[in-house]
């Protein structure tokens, strides 16, 4: 069996990608020695009473397996990475961090989209498999259909980025913002609305809100930057957009996508509206056609309001595989540009899915 490290899989997207593994039964078909980084000596997850904790600094174990599985960050990537390689290690790293993405030596995976690239890589030698931005990839699964068939000329995408998407104390300390803003209005039982709007407002912007995470008032609020400034006047997370969908395309001209990306106080799941211009019109039913036979976890949404309002928000899609996409339809400017609105869970598809399934191939290149 394929001897496979895992580490980070205490965190949001580790735990996603372990309960994933457990429920089917990739741990049965790999060989797995759980690491950490603060607990070494500890008990592991799974292997029964005597299975302990590896030191995920230890370069010397981590060279022990063919492969490494790493959510634990882009600072626990800078500090290994190297230092593994340099050892003589000529495993495969597997990696749900940013660090590597962009290398020429590394592949992005998603591999509903780019299965044949993964297998070509393979083939030539690569050892770096990397997840792509959690938006990229919950996007290029969405459009994967109109993509396959050339039909798009550029999109331009408003990110509705839930909270979890950045990291657990974050959402914890949304957690915090929504109990500050609760207890404001415990007395205030039959006051009117603006009253409420008043109170919820005076504790939002009141010094002793918590904020020390996220940077300012999440509940109840809308956050349009993400990520750090880049010289164009993107932020780095809409940057990312076109180059990393470029990469797991393997586009040459790259794919023009750009927007605006905004975190919003969803808890779990990722929600994008679309501007999409069409290399040619396009009959709306052709494109429900085209984007149903993307993959197999696209899931159409009637553009009704029940079935918008009962399908297509983060917290029906929270848990699931399901890409689902709606509001469809072509916009006043003409048929060739089209309307969307998509939602997926960015622990799932945006992160999780594609690292436990690149362990696929190498565990299928194995057999």
């Amino acid at each position: 069996m394929l001897k496979v490290g895992f580490v980070g899989w205490r965190g949001m997207v580790g735990s996603v990608l372990l309960d994933r593994m457990r429920s089917e039964g990739d741990l049965d078909s790999l060989a797995v020695q759980f690491f950490s980084t603060s607990n070494p000596g500890g008990r592991a997850p799974h292997g029964g009473a005597s299975a302990v904790l590896q030191d995920a600094r230890e370069i010397d174990a981590l060279a022990r397996c063919e492969a490494v599985l790493s959510c634990q960050g882009g600072g626990y990537t800078s500090e290994v990475f190297a230092a593994l390689r340099a050892s003589g290690w000529n495993g495969y790293w597997i990696d749900a961090a940013s660090t590597l993405r962009l290398r020429e030596d590394a592949a992005l995976v998603l591999d509903p989209i780019n299965a044949d690239q993964i297998q070509k890589r393979l083939d030539d030698g690569c050892r770096n498999f990397i997840g792509a931005n959690c938006t990229v990839s919950l996007l290029l699964m969405a459009i994967g259909g109109l993509l396959r068939e050339g039909l798009v000329e550029w999109v331009s995408t408003m990110t509705y980025q839930a909270v979890s998407g950045a990291g657990a104390r974050k959402l914890t300390e949304l957690g915090s913002q929504v109990g500050a803003l609760g207890a404001a209005t415990t007395d205030l039982q039959g006051g009117s609305a603006i009253e409420v709007e008043q109170a919820f407002t005076r504790v939002q912007t009141g010094a002793a809100f918590p904020v020390s995470e996220i940077g300012a008032p999440l509940a109840c609020n809308v956050l349009p930057w993400i990520d750090r400034a880049m010289d164009s006047g993107q932020t780095r997370e809409e940057w990312k957009a076109s180059v990393e969908a470029s990469k797991i395309l393997g586009a040459d001209p790259p794919v023009v996508i750009d927007g605006i990306c905004a975190r919003v106080d969803a808890l779990r799941c990722h929600s994008q509206a679309l501007c999409i211009k069409l290399a040619r019109a396009v009959p709306l039913a052709e494109v429900r056609d085209l984007l149903s036979s993307g993959n197999a976890w696209v899931r159409l949404v009637d553009n009704s309001q029940e079935a918008t309002l009962r399908q297509l928000t983060p917290a029906a899609v929270a848990g699931k595989l399901d890409i689902h996409i709606g509001r469809l339809r072509h916009l006043s400017m003409g048929p060739e540009y089209l309307g969307a609105f998509t939602v997926g869970d960015q622990l799932l598809w945006g992160a999780a899915e594609p690292l436990r399934r690149m362990l696929g191939f190498l565990r299928d290149a194995r057999n």
